[in-house]
């Protein structure tokens, strides 16, 4: 039995689960004027909202129980010492190292950042010439999952800080990925940074090759290695493909993917902002990276955030996580965090090799808040489904655009949980004139039943370090998840055996018992496949 299992006060959780998924939200606060007192953390000028949640004080103290029945303070130390917690592949998980002023592996941190400051410093002066003599002015992106999304959507959050080269971003295989990113673009005038841990990534390296093309049609083959770098494990292998050597920038093996936005994988993202805004970003979640190895666990903000969201996905068995930022920047925000979560704790095996039997990671979605509730909020009122929420809402300066923006968050983490009641409808439709007998038939309509639990973060206004502090917060929520269900969540089997997959039939490889299914869509498309096994 996988140890959430052997404890005692899982059961009382399940237990609690069911007693409190019938009582309604609206309730704990109308019985309770402190709630919010009570269930809410400060940290600095974050403030972070649990009271929404279907929590009291009892599930809290179990909560409590089960973290030190499991030895979540045990898992933070071991993740900050380099232990090998991700135990399948037997290593550790590094990402706090590359955001340390000392410690393990310093020396390699100091050497990435000292070579990533030389080629930001030479575009961002316009001093890289390409193969014509021009200046290096825009700057693209190939790469796919934590080799883009990271920088991706810091780059897209700190927009207001970007004073360097133009910087695109392409991951998708799709040609109209590259197309459109090529299409403002002059070849004289830009270079690519291919971004691969392995440096074989199919995606990448076939939008590598696209774009090398694109390169050697313009400026001649003899010239292209001018206007390439890479971010790798495997230098050897970006030097094969074309990538002059002191171009490579490296990417240490103990650098998880999805981890490495702290990384020389920011290339793309240290040029557009600079190296003092990321070291800024470093900084920020350094501070938060402190925070989590230091602050007690009822005060600590990334415990009590992932204690939450676990309460919600595996103990009260709710299957999605919906984010909402209202902010623009943060827009994307859910994609990054999407893979993040999912890919972290989206396994069902535990550390003892037994199927977990808690629900592990929710389905993470979201997107802009103050767009999301003119469509998809619709669901969240009157569907079926509870969906927790959270809201994220810096402290942008309130002009009256910003303040409209942070009260309609409010409005809608409120009204979600309130909810209106068929008696409340009735008094409305009245109150607008409405007969009657039309009040009684739309009253079904217009109610609302709300009790949808959310968590609000509030921020501070978003600055590189506080964008730093945001994504460890979110690191470390993670963390706390997967210890607490026992599942490794450093690991990425399922990702790599689909890639197996698409490596099989791009090369037209059909097993022998290929289901009827990928035949006829192979017949379809038109491939002629080989039917070794």
């Amino acid at each position: 039995m996988n140890l959430l299992m052997q404890t005692s006060a899982w059961p009382a959780l399940r237990s609690k689960a069911i007693q409190l998924s019938r009582v309604h939200l609206r309730n704990f606060f109308e019985q309770d004027p402190e709630r919010f007192a009570r269930f809410s953390l400060r940290y600095g000028d974050w403030l972070l909202d649990y009271s929404k949640q279907r929590v009291d004080g009892e599930t809290m103290t179990l909560l409590m129980e089960l973290v030190q029945a499991l030895d979540l303070p045990r898992g933070i130390r071991a993740l900050a010492a380099g232990d090998q917690i991700n135990f399948t592949e037997r290593r550790a998980a590094l990402h706090m190292a590359l955001r340390a002023r000392e410690g393990v592996h310093a020396d390699v941190v100091r050497d990435c950042l000292g070579a990533l400051e030389h080629w930001v410093t030479l575009i961002r002066n316009r001093e890289l010439l390409g193969a014509t003599g021009q200046t290096i002015t825009h700057i693209i992106n190939l790469g796919v999952g934590g080799s883009d999304l990271g920088p991706r959507i810091a780059t897209e959050a700190l927009a207001p800080q970007c004073n360097g080269p133009v910087v695109k971003f392409v991951a998708n295989l799709d040609p109209a990925a590259l197309n459109l990113a090529l299409r403002d673009c002059k070849p004289a005038h830009t270079a690519f940074v291919v971004s691969s841990k392995s440096f074989s990534t199919q995606e990448t390296l076939t939008n590598a090759q696209a774009a090398k093309k694109w390169l050697a049609d313009a400026l001649g083959s003899a010239g292209v290695g001018r206007h390439l770098f890479a971010v790798t494990n495997r230098p050897a292998a970006a030097q094969e493909f074309g990538v002059p050597a002191e171009r490579c920038l490296f990417l240490p093996e103990w650098v998880g993917g999805r981890y490495s936005v702290w990384s020389s994988i920011s290339l793309p993202l240290a040029c557009a902002i600079g190296m003092q805004a990321f070291g800024e970003m470093l900084a920020g979640a350094r501070d938060m990276d402190e925070h989590f190895t230091s602050a007690p666990m009822s005060t600590n903000l990334p415990v009590m955030l992932g204690l939450t969201d676990f309460w919600n996905a595996s103990g009260m068995g709710l299957e999605t996580l919906a984010v909402l930022p209202y902010s623009h920047l943060l827009r994307d925000l859910p994609a990054y965090l999407q893979q993040l979560e999912m890919e972290s704790n989206g396994k069902r095996c535990t550390s003892t090799g037994e199927l977990s039997r808690a629900p592990t990671a929710p389905v993470v979605w979201g997107g802009s808040g103050i767009v999301g509730q003119h469509a998809y909020h619709q669901q969240l009122y009157q569907g079926t489904r509870m969906m927790p929420m959270h809201f994220i809402v810096p402290r942008q300066a309130a002009d009256e655009r910003t303040r409209l923006l942070q009260l309609n968050a409010l409005a809608q983490s409120a009204a979600l949980m309130r909810g209106k009641t068929r008696d409340e409808a009735m008094d409305e439709l009245r109150r607008n004139g409405l007969p009657e007998p039309e009040a009684q038939r739309l009253a079904p309509h217009v109610a609302c039943p709300g009790n949808q639990p959310s968590t609000t973060l509030l921020m501070p206004d978003l600055t590189p370090r506080t964008l730093g502090q945001l994504l460890a917060l979110y690191e470390h929520k993670v963390f706390v998840q997967g210890w607490l269900l026992g599942i490794n969540s450093f690991d990425q089997y399922g990702v790599e055996y689909g890639k197996q997959m698409a490596r099989s039939l791009a090369a037209g490889r059909l097993p022998a018992d290929t289901d009827s299914s990928t035949r006829g869509l192979f017949d379809a498309l038109e491939i002629t496949p080989d039917l070794r096994r």
